[in-house]
């Protein structure tokens, strides 16, 4: 294996780990081979004349922290050290749920900005809305707050209070709110709605503890709907709890089937996952989409439900992230994740790509546009280890998965690329919305008539010109569709919410609509009757 990156210290963090484990473990069996004992005398060698001759004092938990990372560097891109602070963030986002005020937002112009307050949650039962500023915390200026200051003031206990003051578009002065924290959720599912008359669309943007309890809720609420068949929307789901991968597999795939396996160094990493030997949910045609940020269990799902034959994939080659995590934790609240396995499909087909080139080599090949005429998929896997479906498709190994029908994503310009990165369509909605509070109406109706028409347009450009980005004439006249559908997504999410915010989001999506044409075949592949959208 290639080194990914050198480290002074790759070799160091030997010495931490027998600090650590030395007492419980005996010298012989530790050090027994590849001259581990010389190595960690070498190491506190050059650490004993650091901390003696270098030019500044030196901080050593810094130095041993950078042995620790350098180390886990050299193994594979996945293996981390996580240290104490960020734990706790890492874990409330694989719990479903945190304790405070419950806001999405951003730090716009150096002000914290809500981006939408979550449902249910304190912030929306005190009505703050997109588009409000929050200008103090507890009575102190916010102003150029960092957003790891923001999550510290806001997030506390359930049942304890915070006071915010809030300057919203279209108020002169600003306004004091008391919140009472509580327990928030961090939702999996992003959207869920009938994108067609038969047709469910469901967005899962990450595996956490919640995801198939909500993924249920979804599906049995779009069933009431009279959906026929369901989009399942994986892109940029970059992964996270295998057990939530499987058993969201298992709803589609039944009769005792396989739908991962693990191999590993130590036989307590192999392991097998079998689906329910019933169904769990109604055998509905099924089209999954996914893109290069599809990652992990995204591939898990995605690989199961193409080896047998259950569904169609459609999109692009996900990322090919199928190394297996194992949280270990240590003394001082920090923890090892650390590989200790690969992630198979049923069919046999590696879902890790290769990252002997290095780790900058490693995540921009993953990005990296390809020549792939959509509908094909010779010309992209020719090169690639051929494996088989149950019912004899071929599919494709060498790392992520291969869809069976191939859609590019919609390429933008930097300029509107820019526009999205700097969040102005997020913050001409919100003093747009502050100026036409009469749009809050009818949904469906907004839906179908509004559109980003020409004084639309024209003011958006100004608004634009009166930021600090350049204007583009030629990329905005090349976009101008993609910026229409952005404008008036945003001006949704302002008014309605997230999910209303896919709802037209997915409008002009060139993915979407290319597989919604892919549900006769996949209905064929699965062996199932469908009688069209």
């Amino acid at each position: 294996m290639k080194k990914i990156k050198t480290s002074t210290y790759v070799i160091a963090i030997m010495f931490l780990v027998m600090l650590v484990f030395g007492l419980n473990i005996s010298q012989h069996h530790l050090f027994s081979s590849d001259n581990t004992w010389s190595q960690i005398t070498r190491f506190y060698d050059v650490l004993k004349i650091v901390r003696s001759y270098y030019v500044e004092e030196v901080d050593t938990e810094k130095l041993i922290t950078g042995a620790i990372e350098g180390m886990l560097e050299e193994l594979d891109p996945h293996s981390v050290y996580i240290e104490p602070k960020k734990l706790k963030e890492i874990s409330e986002q694989f719990q479903g749920s945190y304790e405070g005020i419950g806001i999405e937002f951003i730090i716009q112009n150096k002000v914290i900005t809500v981006v939408s307050p979550i449902a249910g949650s304190p912030s929306e039962a005190v009505g703050l809305r997109p588009g409000d500023q929050i200008v103090k915390i507890s009575g102190k200026s916010a102003y150029g707050i960092t957003e790891t200051d923001v999550q510290k003031k806001l997030k506390g206990p359930k049942g304890t209070e915070v006071t915010v003051t809030v300057r919203r578009p279209g108020l002169k002065d600003p306004f004091d709110v008391t919140i009472v924290r509580d327990r928030i959720p961090i939702y999996s599912v992003m959207a869920s709605f009938m994108i067609t008359p038969k047709i469910g669309y469901i967005n899962v943007g990450r595996f956490a503890h919640t995801t198939v309890d909500e993924f249920d809720k979804a599906f049995s609420e779009l069933e009431k709907e009279g959906m026929k068949a369901l989009l399942l929307d994986l892109r940029g789901n970059s992964g996270g709890l295998l057990d939530q991968a499987f058993k969201l597999a298992d709803r589609f795939v039944d009769g005792r089937k396989k739908i991962v396996f693990t191999k590993g160094r130590i036989p307590e990493s192999n392991s097998e996952f079998y689906a329910s030997s019933f169904v769990t949910k109604a055998r509905l045609p099924l089209v999954i989409l996914i893109d290069k940020g599809s990652a992990s269990a995204s591939e898990i799902v995605a690989g199961a439900v193409q080896d047998w034959d259950r569904g169609l994939i459609v999109g692009e080659t996900s990322f090919g992230k199928g190394l297996v995590q194992t949280q270990i934790s240590l003394k001082d609240g920090s923890a090892l994740r650390i590989t200790t396995a690969r992630y198979y499909t049923p069919s046999g087909r590696l879902i890790q790509r290769s990252y002997e080139e290095g780790l900058l080599e490693y995540y921009a090949s993953a990005y990296n546009d390809d020549d792939q005429v959509e509908g094909e998929q010779d010309s992209e896997d020719s090169e690639k280890p051929v494996f088989f479906t149950d019912a004899g498709r071929k599919v494709y190994g060498g790392g992520g998965i291969s869809p069976d029908v191939h859609i590019k994503h919609q390429t933008i310009s930097r300029f509107s690329a820019n526009l999205i990165f700097k969040r102005l369509f997020f913050e001409f909605a919100s003093k747009y919305c502050a100026r036409h509070p009469e749009l809050k109406g009818d949904f469906n109706g907004f839906k179908q008539n509004f559109q980003a028409d020409k004084a639309i347009l024209v003011e958006f450009r100004q608004f634009v010109e009166s930021s600090d980005m350049e204007f583009k004439e030629q990329d905005f006249k090349k976009d101008l569709e993609y910026i229409k559908l952005m404008i008036k997504s945003e001006i949704a999410r302002n008014l309605w919410g997230s999910s209303e915010y896919y709802h037209i989001r997915i409008i002009n999506d060139h993915q979407v609509q290319e597989a919604l044409k892919s549900f006769d075949r996949a209905a064929q592949i699965a062996g199932i009757t469908f009688a069209g959208s």
